[in-house]
């Protein structure tokens, strides 16, 4: 467990372990294409030559070329068992009086018969509750940071329909305060996406809910960016002066990008694979597009109608990419079929709906007939307060789902909120469920977390406790939550 001092130290210049200096080399398994020209702006193709007249890495568009790569490391941890707990494996059914093991941020093993190595902090769960840590697929956190106001609201580069060439994580403040407080609501995987302004609103950046001084540091290493995009309202009616300011003009807009973006690729593909002549000019807006085309960026969708979404998936089929995600999604259950056919899933409010228009026909059934139906559903929030209470958000999806005659058990429910919106991050590999071998993100709750008087009593991060109820002052603080602290003079 780190201490207040470890910031103090990095604010002082100390070298600190967790956020180590980035490498130049890019990552094989991270998707994002290189990009270090003026946003939306191209580049020359002879720009960022080196000394023998050959183009730079910064004059190349090249698949999944990484300029912003992950320096986050795990803190120390320490081989831990909780035992005598209820475990909700999010890949199972419920285990009563079990125990996990965590070794060198993973899983190493779950069930009712684990044993405590000799070197193991054992923590005694009885009438206590395990799940994986949560995983909030629709975060402004960082972007639209505490405590507010025009200096930190960066969230939404509402200057032209189409901002595909922004990326989040250069808008995230690590100091926001409300990153702790989600920690405390068992939050440990976040993604932060720009706002909804835009036809494509940019890149959007995964977090580990972890304290660094920058957002690299809090990166989580080998995921894919998501690109978020936006239909309805919203862009018609921030652009309404200046178009589009219908739906059809919303549709046309999204195809006429992906038909540039189509040509783009085409041209860096070829060049890519044949190095003739000079490279094409760059541009950072359809590198992002590309990358959807080529799948290693995935689409998440801020949409609300049923006919609207209906028609993306069409888009989706006509330029040969998936939409991963809707988000809001209000409407769903009425295409609840059409979203399991097509491999997309939905993230949702429990109980939001009726606020305009486009939302007046949401019902708090919605994740559980989504569920019902086959389709990923899952939980979301949008906003920092009700990150910081999900687990209940749940609860409340759940019981409206039983109250329309669905059988939602809590076996399903904790999907919600961990294992699908980690496959919709395509990252449920690693997190999302208590399995052996994955990161030891995990949540010991007081209590049956489905409660609303239950609160997480403790936090791990790849087997690290990052928060822990019973001891404050060893929790993690932002500069913002210190203030001025007076340091020695040097």
């Amino acid at each position: 467990m780190r201490t207040t001092s470890l910031f103090l130290l990095c604010a002082a210049g100390v070298a600190c372990a967790h956020n180590p200096a980035p490498t130049p080399a890019a990552s094989p398994s991270s998707s994002a294409p290189s990009s270090s020209a003026t946003a939306g702006a191209t580049a020359s193709a002879t720009s960022g030559r080196d000394s023998v007249g050959k183009p730079g890495i910064g004059a190349l568009s090249l698949p999944n070329a990484n300029p912003f790569p992950s320096t986050y490391v795990p803190f120390p941890s320490h081989t831990t068992l909780i035992r005598n707990a209820t475990i909700m494996t999010a890949a199972g059914p419920t285990m009563q009086n079990a125990s996990i093991l965590l070794r060198d941020g993973k899983i190493v093993a779950v069930g009712t018969s684990v044993t405590a190595p000799a070197d193991a902090v054992v923590i005694d769960g009885t009438g206590k509750y395990v799940t994986p840590g949560i995983i909030d697929i629709h975060s402004h956190l960082g972007v639209y940071a505490a405590p507010g106001g025009g200096g930190l609201n960066d969230g939404n580069e509402a200057t032209n329909p189409n901002t595909s060439y922004v990326w989040a994580e250069h808008s995230v403040w690590p100091q926001d305060p409300q990153f702790p407080r989600i920690l405390a609501g068992g939050v440990t995987t976040v993604q932060i996406l720009p706002g909804s302004a835009n036809l494509f609103g940019g890149r959007s950046a995964i977090l580990k809910v972890v304290p660094s001084r920058t957002v690299q540091g809090m990166k989580f290493p080998g995921a894919k960016y998501g690109v978020k995009m936006a239909c309805g309202e919203n862009p018609k009616r921030v652009y309404a002066s200046r178009g589009p300011s219908t739906r059809m003009g919303n549709v046309a807009g999204y195809r006429t990008a992906y038909i540039q973006a189509a040509e783009y690729r085409r041209k860096w593909d070829e060049w890519n694979a044949n190095h003739k002549g000079p490279p094409p000019a760059r541009d950072l807006g359809q590198e992002t597009l590309a990358e959807v085309l080529r799948g290693d960026i995935l689409p998440q969708m801020h949409c609300y109608r049923a006919d609207e979404m209906a028609q993306m998936l069409d888009v989706a089929k006509e330029f040969g990419f998936k939409i991963r995600a809707f988000h809001h999604a209000v409407e769903a259950y009425k295409i609840a079929d059409l979203l399991r056919e097509n491999g997309t899933g939905a993230a949702m409010w429990a109980d939001w709906g009726g606020f305009k228009e486009e939302a007046m026909d949401g019902i708090r059934a919605n994740i559980a007939l989504v569920d019902a139906a086959g389709a990923k559903a899952m939980i979301h929030s949008d906003d920092p307060s009700g990150s910081q209470r999900l687990n209940q958000e749940v609860a409340k999806a759940m019981y409206a789902g039983r109250a329309a005659g669905i059988d939602v058990t809590e076996d399903e429910a904790v999907k919600w909120m961990t294992i699908n919106p980690a496959w919709a991050l395509e990252l449920d590999d690693k997190i999302g469920s208590l399995e052996p071998g994955k990161d030891a993100d995990v949540v010991l709750w007081s209590g049956d977390p489905f409660s609303v008087y239950t609160k997480a009593e403790k936090v791990w991060i790849d087997g690290a406790m990052l928060f822990n109820r019973d001891d404050p002052a060893q929790n993690w603080r932002t500069d913002f939550d210190l203030g001025y602290v007076k340091g020695e003079s040097r």
